[in-house]
């Protein structure tokens, strides 16, 4: 078989990351490149046309369960801060924390409190809460002992006004018992649920669980794991259809992290601290951020803000107080912190002080925020590295990892070690599908009772992630993949052009940063591209505001090739009310669902289509 062998990046100047030539460019560029491992990647040809890529190292060895993280570091480091949470909501509220040691002693108690009350493989936990200690105490139980934990969205309770997706998740989990940290908010989604009619088992709080004295049972438990054993059932955000429970097994989560560690040496210098916000309830914020944490013995302060007016101020309070090593948000996150930093010499100075990485997720970052963040940490003296990765819920999530210098946002990293990566032909069209096989794949979804439903695999077992990909350079595949969109997003207008939805709408909402939320792409079977857009929170839509969003078509235009209408928006209509939860139109996580909005909102597409005053069009 023929092997297309990958360079390591760094030896050859190439479109996703080029050697500075010197001064102070080319050392924080070398300073860098001592954080990450070397890139060594292969290309193979697949069966049936297009190609794998895989690392030339080896899988690394990894841990059997998640609790054996929890007991090495409560034997290694018993007095380090693993979890912390502010201690009250006033200004002068400080940090309620807790060490390894206090955190498997809880874990081993309220372990030995699920078992009593006859949860087990077959009967889960489910959650509904934000993130917090005792969130967190109850679901590390939980995988202690061999019961699957689900951490449920608190967007489908507190954002719903039917509780219908949350009634149908509740019924396809069939949990044997469900931990609310706070019941106050959550008290009328219990109520839909059968909470006060007897109906679901609902939990006492987490220091009254962890009162009871640990027995042999839980040791006996904790060591019959495995890494087959269910360790967690995430369920997906619903961007693509219903949410769908994805089991994550013990070894899905501990390959996971110890292929990320391979790519990030920096992690084994020193324990990571990291401020984060990113829900539970989904494997980026929860099996990514909160195992880093775990997996390294480093200290993980819980942040009750989130990229939202108002709510982010709590975030700059505790990025002030705590300079991180690690520091994770979504593009959203990141706009609002670069203004934060602009501003405030002290904080800018505080943030970087100690950062390795800025790691963003979701939709890519705009280019303008791309710069004004570089500039801020070259204002402050500091060499941090922009890093991305790519993967899905039925991943674990890790696929793909950046751990090289990248000059643009876009570009998702090369497969981690044990992960192959498979570039499928899409028929009828010029793209090339993601595939992935790997000791991270889910085995499944979840059914009621303890069974597992198979996820479908291609005819080599390869999962079909749905999501495109190219090569950021085709003749160096060690300068990485640039994500292409969804697959099922894409499609034709009326010229028999394919119009590759996800690079286009990130190009759109750049040119119109920042007064764009979101947007969704329109045009199937039409002469021309068109878009329904959502104001960003705090927008007047009035002319200024128009006449914005038409310079914003202009500028699109001019980058766009001669004649390719692919690759050009001609007009745009801003919506007045927001995408629904309810209609299924967002996810909990602000992703949007592109069907189920051109679906419901047909007639603002044909709207869009027409003569209406109220389009704008270039």
């Amino acid at each position: 078989m023929a092997i297309a062998r990958g360079r390591p990046a760094g030896r050859r100047r190439g479109r996703a990351e080029a050697r500075p030539g010197g001064g102070a460019a080319a050392r924080r560029y070398a300073a860098q490149m001592e954080r990450f491992a070397p890139v060594d990647i292969e290309r193979v040809p697949r069966p049936g046309g297009g190609f794998v890529l895989r690392s030339r190292a080896a899988a690394p060895v990894h841990a059997r369960c998640v609790g054996d993280w929890l007991v090495r570091w409560a034997a290694e480091a018993p007095e380090r801060t693993f979890l912390a949470e502010r201690d009250g909501a006033g200004a002068d509220a400080g940090w309620r924390r807790l060490s390894y040691a206090e955190v498997l002693a809880a874990v081993r108690s309220i372990g030995q409190a699920l078992l009593e009350r006859g949860l087990s493989s077959a009967r889960p936990l489910a959650i509904l809460s934000g993130n917090g200690i005792d969130h967190a105490l109850v679901s590390l139980a939980a995988m202690h002992v061999g019961v699957p934990v689900a951490p449920l969205s608190p967007a489908y309770a507190l954002l719903s006004r039917d509780f219908a997706r949350l009634r149908e998740l509740v019924a396809a989990l069939a949990p044997g018992a469900v931990f609310v940290a706070d019941p106050g908010p959550f008290a009328a989604a219990l109520d839909a649920l059968g909470a006060s009619r007897g109906e679901l088992a609902i939990l006492p709080s987490a220091a009254e669980l962890a009162r009871t004295s640990a027995g042999d049972g839980v040791d006996r438990a904790f060591a019959a794991l495995g890494g087959d054993t269910v360790a967690k059932i995430l369920y997906t955000s619903g961007s693509t259809g219903a949410p769908r429970g994805i089991v994550n097994t013990h070894r899905m989560l501990c390959a996971n992290q110890a292929a990320l560690a391979h790519g990030w040496r920096f992690l084994a210098r020193r324990p990571p601290v990291v401020v984060d916000w990113l829900p539970w309830s989904h494997t980026f914020g929860g099996n990514h951020n909160f195992h880093l944490v775990l997996a390294h013995g480093g200290t993980l302060y819980i942040d009750a803000g989130k990229p939202a007016p108002g709510a982010f101020d709590a975030t700059v309070r505790n990025l002030r107080e705590v300079p991180s090593t690690i520091y994770f948000n979504v593009p959203r996150g990141f706009d609002m912190l670069a203004g934060h930093l602009e501003a405030d010499a002290a904080l800018c100075a505080a943030f970087f002080r100690d950062l390795d990485v800025v790691f963003y997720a979701a939709a890519a970052l705009s280019p303008a925020t791309w710069a004004r963040l570089e500039a801020c940490a070259r204002a402050a003296g500091a060499s941090v590295a922009m890093t991305s990765a790519w993967g899905s819920t039925e991943t674990a999530p890790l696929v793909t990892q950046v751990h090289f210098p990248i000059a643009r946002a876009g570009v998702i990293g090369v497969p981690v070690p044990g992960v192959e990566l498979a570039f499928a032909p899409v028929p009828g069209g010029d793209a090339h599908e993601l595939r992935v096989r790997g000791p991270s794949v889910t085995p499944g979804t979840w059914r009621a009772g303890g069974g597992i439903d198979p996820v479908p695999l291609d005819e080599l077992g390869f999962y079909a992630m749905g999501d495109a990909g190219v090569l950021a350079d085709p003749e160096e595949p060690a300068r990485g993949v640039v994500f292409d969109g969804r697959i099922t997003e894409n499609f034709k207008l009326a010229t028999g052009s394919w119009v590759r939805v996800g690079e286009l709408r990130i190009a759109l909402l750049a040119a119109c940063s920042p007064r764009l939320a979101d947007a969704v792409l329109t045009g199937h079977d039409r002469d021309e591209v068109g878009a329904l857009v959502f104001p960003a929170p705090g927008q007047v839509v009035d002319d200024a505001f128009r006449a914005a969003l038409r310079a914003g078509l202009a500028a699109l235009e001019g980058g766009a090739a001669p004649g390719a209408s692919s690759t050009r928006i001609a007009r745009l209509l801003v919506l007045a009310e927001p995408p629904s939860i309810d209609a299924g139109e967002i996810t909990d996580k602000g992703y949007l669902n592109q069907r189920a909005i051109l679906r419901r909102r047909a007639a603002d597409v044909a709207r869009l289509y027409s003569a209406d005053p109220a389009v704008i069009a270039r």
